[in-house]
C-alpha cells in the first residue's frame, strides 16, 4: 500500500477505536446509574477489542469482495466489539433495554441467542449498533457489534472456542455432544442462581419492611 492509503486505513480503524470508547463510556454511565438507583450493578466486566486490518482484509477476501475501506465500512460488522458479561440472565434484558433507548444510538440488528441457542449450545446476545463519533471534520456513523452474555455463558463460549480451533475447526462428533450437555448444564446452573438471587432479594425486602 501506499504511504497515502496506509494513512486513510489507520484512521479509518481510528474511527471504531473513538466508537468503543463512546460505547464503553456509555455502558460504564449506565451501569453506575443502575447501581445508584436500585443498589444493583447488572455488568459484571466489559471486554473490547478491535479487529486488526490483516484479518478485517483476510474476511473481505473471504466474501469475495475488494480490499477496499468502502466495502469493509459497508459488510464487515464487527470491526469493533465489545463483550458485556453480567451475572444473570436477566441482566442481559436489562442492558439491551437500556442500550436500546440511547437517543444517539441505533439498533441495526439483534440476535438472541440466550432464547434459541446455536444448535451447539452457544447463548449469548448479539446487537449491532450504529453509533455517531464526531470527528474535526465531519460525523462519522459507525457499527459497534455488542455481545451479551452472563459469567457462566462466557466460561462455556471460551472453552469451545479453544477446542474449536484445537481440533482446526472440525470437531468430533462425541465431543460436540458433551460440549452441548456441558452448555445445557450451564443453562441449568444460570437459571439456579437466578432464582437463588431472586429469593436472597425477597428476604432483603422483607427485611426492610
Amino acid at each position: 500500500m501506499k504511504s497515502e492509503q496506509l494513512k486513510q486505513w489507520a484512521h479509518f480503524f481510528l474511527t471504531y477505536k473513538f466508537a468503543l470508547d463512546e460505547v464503553e463510556t456509555k455502558l460504564n454511565i449506565l451501569n453506575e446509574e443502575f447501581q445508584f438507583i436500585h443498589d444493583y450493578n447488572p455488568i459484571e466486566h466489559m471486554k473490547t477489542r478491535i479487529k486488526s486490518p490483516e484479518s478485517v482484509m483476510q474476511k473481505l477476501r473471504r466474501k469475495g469482495l475488494d480490499i477496499t475501506l468502502e466495502d469493509a465500512k459497508a459488510h464487515i460488522r464487527d470491526i469493533a466489539g465489545v463483550r458485556v458479561i453480567c451475572s444473570f440472565s436477566t441482566d442481559i434484558y436489562h442492558i439491551v433495554e437500556m442500550i436500546s433507548k440511547q437517543s444517539d444510538i441505533r439498533v441495526v440488528e439483534l440476535k438472541d441467542y440466550v432464547k434459541n441457542p446455536k444448535p451447539n449450545g452457544y447463548q449469548s446476545i448479539h446487537l449491532i449498533i450504529e453509533i455517531p463519533v464526531f470527528l474535526t471534520n465531519r460525523t462519522e456513523h459507525v457499527l459497534v457489534e455488542i455481545q451479551i452474555r452472563t459469567i457462566a455463558m462466557d466460561f462455556w463460549a471460551s472453552l469451545e472456542h479453544k477446542i474449536y480451533y484445537k481440533f482446526n475447526e472440525q470437531i468430533p462428533p462425541h465431543i460436540q455432544q458433551q460440549l452441548k450437555g456441558s452448555a445445557s448444564m450451564i443453562d441449568s446452573l444460570d437459571r439456579h442462581m437466578l432464582a437463588l438471587n431472586e429469593e436472597v432479594q425477597k428476604h432483603r425486602e422483607q427485611a426492610l419492611k
